[in-house]
């Protein structure tokens, strides 16, 4: 997702992401360590997602409160 597109989504749904985008990147680590996965971009992507959920859930709760 562009960070345009996730400003759009509320703090619920934003932290609800982080917690499938969390889930997603343990599933891709374990992948890597057995040799499973073949596109190793996908864990930086995801790291990336992450980090953008992140600051915006934070820029967020800091407007709100």
């Amino acid at each position: 997702m562009k960070a345009h597109e996730l400003w759009e989504l509320s703090v619920e749904e934003l932290q609800a992401k982080q917690k499938e985008l969390n889930e997603e990147l343990f599933h891709t680590r374990m992948k890597l360590v057995s040799g499973e996965i073949e596109n190793t971009s996908k864990l930086k992507n995801d790291r990336r997602e992450l980090a953008r959920i992140k600051t915006i859930l934070r820029e967020k709760q800091q407007a709100a409160g």
